[in-house]
């Protein structure tokens, strides 16, 4: 009894943490073009970011219940299994971050909840929930080429918008502009991604008898959007860097407003139907349409074909670290 309950804290304090990673690891994904087309200064978008990831964490649970019930059944998740999905996660996104790649932890969550609770299983896949499954994979592959076209179609209509004016003029409006588009980006974020934490800490509770039924518990919801803001705080400056400087430069707030309200649309979108994506994916792909807008000169295709291949290994690469986590717990405990 004494295990279990010591296993259930460090499970909680685990996805606290992939919380925080993911606050820091993906503050790039709301306010990389912010800072890059000085919007806003770095200081003041990190407190955009963190105050409205942390409001958008709290104003809405669909992801959450799809992280809980719709990828594994959720009667044969263990607390061992959520431990090492957890830690699959946390590794992976550290790993991505010391080498300045903005991967998915969305992805890294999936892949370290499958990898893991197939290992657990004897590779039976009669517990994956496959529908759910194909739901979300079909969403996040689609979602970024969806970001493309957005992105591309948004600075199209706005320079058509600012054509008429002069150039001082319409940079000051959407640079204005551009932090209300920060904004959806950094609510988005957090309806998405803060969900994450929520959905497994909930199935948690369930395994360990603490709740009886799948409901997210207020003091849930709340520490994890807190967690969520606390990360987004810290910054990640190296991914920052990837995203706003090294993919494509942005140097106009029409640019970035363009990238922001084309990938912040569809992040709502999907968390509003309760539909897993990558922000990581959707952002890259708007921040690309937009500069494609401008000739496929505009984009480092080196750094983006990079960005993508550290997307391809997320799933592997979360799941190894999760087996490996996994396999200590059961031996400790």
């Amino acid at each position: 009894m004494f295990e279990q309950q010591l296993l259930l804290i460090m499970i909680i304090g685990a996805a606290l943490l992939y919380d925080f990673v993911n606050g820091f690891h993906d503050a790039a994904n709301a306010i990389a073009t912010t800072v890059a087309t000085h919007a806003l200064s770095p200081r003041n978008a990190i407190l955009l970011a963190r105050t409205l990831n942390f409001v958008g964490g709290l104003l809405h649970t669909a992801v959450a219940y799809t992280v809980g019930k719709g990828i594994v059944d959720s009667h044969i998740v263990t607390l061992p299994i959520l431990f090492g999905t957890l830690m699959g996660a946390v590794l992976w996104g550290y790993f991505t971050w010391y080498l300045g790649l903005p991967s998915s932890s969305t992805y890294a969550l999936m892949g370290g909840l499958i990898g893991v609770s197939l290992f657990a299983n004897h590779f039976n896949t009669a517990i994956l929930i496959k529908s759910g499954i194909i739901k979300n994979m079909v969403v996040m592959a689609v979602s970024p080429f969806i970001g493309i076209v957005g992105g591309l179609l948004l600075i199209i209509i706005f320079s058509w918008i600012a054509w008429p004016f002069s150039h001082k003029l319409t940079s000051q409006i959407y640079k204005k502009l551009q932090i209300l588009s920060a904004s959806l980006m950094a609510i988005s974020h957090g309806m998405n991604d803060a969900q994450h934490t929520m959905g497994i800490i909930t199935v948690a509770l369930l395994s360990a008898g603490v709740i009886h039924e799948f409901h997210v518990p207020l003091w849930v919801r709340f520490t994890s959007a807190f967690m969520m803001g606390l990360g987004t705080s810290v910054g990640g400056w190296r991914i920052i860097k990837t995203m706003g400087t090294k993919m494509t430069n942005l140097h106009e707030p029409i640019d970035g407003c363009a990238a922001e309200t084309a990938a912040g649309t569809v992040i709502m979108t999907a968390a509003m139907a309760g539909a897993l994506v990558s922000t990581t994916q959707v952002i890259t792909g708007a921040i690309a349409g937009t500069a494609l807008a401008r000739g496929p000169s505009k984009v480092n295709w080196r750094v983006l074909g990079n960005i993508f291949l550290a997307w391809f290994m997320t799933i592997p690469g979360a799941a190894i670290f999760g087996i490996i986590t996994y396999i200590i717990v059961v031996k400790v405990f």
